[in-house]
């Protein structure tokens, strides 16, 4: 297929008259299609209907150390509990806390708490002239919402077939100790779908950062989130790492349960180090009695251990699977050897990133909404919503029905050419 900046003008103009009267059927159909969001679908949600079964008002709700969950108590979480996640995400589980439904909150609570009281001793950073982040992007919006909330200045970081530039991260936190953080979703990251290879982790774990209470805030969203039964991407243990770099401290590691049995639902968790913990157990003893024992309960009664959870997710994956090769192969039928977008194939995970031409992806969204199609905003995986290159759109395949979909899909790839041709047109 001849790639549209080869084409001429003659070519490019004839081209666009024909994408336009095919935009304009999609516009006559009045859809109002939504894939902004990584939501899992109904059918998704259906697979955990049994856990609404587990318990009821004839069930024993007495945790395996004889203690009432309907009560008051337990404030970093049943021990069952602690065991599921912590085999969830490889640690001991005398290294976790177990909170409430989201990882999100957790990690709101831990920049909140470091703001006000600072970390294991260390000066609040709301008494610092300076507070700064490293960010991998494209990344996870909500994290960058997170650090932009509270006025931390966010570094934009390149990632790469391995992960973030390490080179460029081991550069900037040993220089500078006003930057006491980097976002990182280390496995099937958000939205790229990149695992961070094993060379990546050593070196996260072997950093030393000017500023002494420099964290790692290390999400690990999709841990289990695999397309693939035979196919998966592995990691390597960042706390385990760290420990044996000499960086114990250096670590925060957050996970949840949120798209395995029920999003706002879940149960989330954050493990670090003895310190650590201890830390963060101080702000847990004024903020909250405990986080609901029942839901913990109910999850470890439902799954049971790892290997339940390993099942669940395999027919989560079944659902997503087909959704994913969708969208991949509509994008490489209509776009591949045109050499205006490039994107991955992830094999876990929420999304599909795709990068269009420079300049374009603003346009790219809009043309798609005004023909009923709702995408995730340009620009929305960089801090700010800044995309320096005007180029990177996330596609979330996971809550549209086939169907729609696929027609969602078509759209976008039809807005992708026309802008493109757009965009050329201009430089002829």
């Amino acid at each position: 297929m001849k790639a549209y900046k080869d084409r001429s003008k003659e070519e490019l103009l004839t081209l666009k008259n024909e994408l336009e009267a095919e935009y304009k059927k999609f516009q006559e159909m009045g859809l109002k299609l939504d894939m902004s969001r990584g939501k899992p679908s109904a059918e998704q949600l259906d697979i955990s209907m049994g856990m609404m079964d587990v318990l009821n008002s004839s069930t024993d709700l007495k945790c395996r150390e004889g203690i009432d969950c309907r009560n008051y108590g337990v404030i970093d979480g049943i021990q069952e509990a602690k065991e599921l996640l912590a085999d969830l995400i490889e640690v001991p589980a005398d290294k976790i806390i177990i909170y409430g439904n989201s990882s999100l909150n957790v990690m709101y609570d831990t920049v909140a708490r470091s703001m006000t009281h600072g970390v294991m001793g260390s000066t609040p950073w709301c008494k610092l002239d300076k507070v700064k982040f490293l960010c991998p992007v494209p990344g996870y919006d909500r994290h960058f919402a997170i650090t932009e909330y509270f006025g931390i200045e966010m570094v934009n970081v390149p990632m790469t077939p391995e992960g973030p530039d390490m080179d460029m991260i081991e550069k900037l936190v040993s220089e500078d100790a006003a930057i006491k953080g980097i976002w990182c979703v280390p496995k099937y990251s958000n939205p790229q779908g990149i695992t961070y290879s094993d060379e990546t982790v050593h070196r996260f774990a072997n950093l030393k950062p000017a500023a002494e209470d420099f964290r790692i805030y290390w999400d690990n969203a999709y841990n289990v989130h695999h397309l693939y039964e035979d196919d998966q991407d592995n990691i390597l243990e960042i706390l385990s790492e760290c420990e044996k770099a000499g960086n114990p401290d250096m670590v925060y590691k957050f996970s949840s349960t949120s798209k395995i049995s029920f999003p706002g639902s879940g149960v989330a968790a954050i493990s670090a180090s003895y310190n650590n913990l201890k830390d963060i157990k101080k702000q847990m003893s004024i903020q909250t009695i405990g986080h609901d024992k029942l839901n913990q309960l109910r999850h470890v009664r439902y799954f049971k251990n790892l290997d339940g959870i390993k099942v669940h997710m395999m027919k989560h994956a079944a659902i997503m699977r087909p959704k994913f090769e969708a969208v991949l192969d509509i994008l490489e039928e209509e776009l591949g050897g045109l050499e205006i977008g490039s994107w991955l194939k992830p094999k876990g995970g929420y999304f599909i990133s795709f990068d269009a031409l420079e300049g374009c992806a603003k346009a790219i969204v809009a043309k798609a909404k005004e023909a009923g199609v709702v995408m995730t905003g340009a620009g929305a995986t960089y801090p700010y919503g800044k995309d320096p290159q005007d180029s990177n759109i996330r596609i979330a395949p996971s809550f549209p029905p086939m169907e729609e979909l696929i027609q969602a899909t078509r759209l976008f790839v039809l807005c992708v050419k026309l802008v493109s041709v757009d965009m050329l047109l201009e430089s002829k």
